[in-house]
């Protein structure tokens, strides 16, 4: 059995649905717009992201995992390795595998950003 090619895709960002996830506190909401399972991709998970005031995701680290984090709109605490950093617009953090990490978003307006996830799934190569 021959595997189907992968189609690009064009969607607008109204036509996903906010997602609750676990780990994601305080009114923190993700939409995955681009993942294996919305578009096909392989190798990429691209979401974007909004925490209301007080909206965190809980320190993690990823077995395999690359992680970056554009912010668009807001200011927030970022935290990789037990240390904390303010970040605000037009800030790019990149979250290496096996970093613990968590970002809170402790300013006055919603935290709104990027996170573009590779691969998109935490397994090891060769687990599955």
């Amino acid at each position: 059995m021959s595997e189907q090619p992968v189609r690009g895709s064009i969607r607008n960002v109204v036509e996903v649905m906010w997602e609750d996830l676990p780990g994601h506190f305080g009114g923190a909401y993700s939409k995955f717009l681009v993942r294996p399972e919305t578009s096909g991709s392989r190798l990429i998970d691209y979401r974007i992201s909004t925490y209301q005031p007080k909206g965190y995701v809980e320190s993690h680290a990823h077995k395999v995992q690359e992680q970056i984090y554009h912010i668009l709109e807001g200011e927030a605490l970022m935290e990789m390795d037990g240390e904390r950093r303010v970040v605000r617009k037009h800030d790019v953090i990149f979250v290496p595998a096996g970093i613990a990490h968590a970002i809170y978003n402790t300013g006055l307006t919603d935290l709104t950003f990027i996170v573009v996830t590779s691969p998109p799934d935490d397994i090891e190569p060769g687990s599955a």
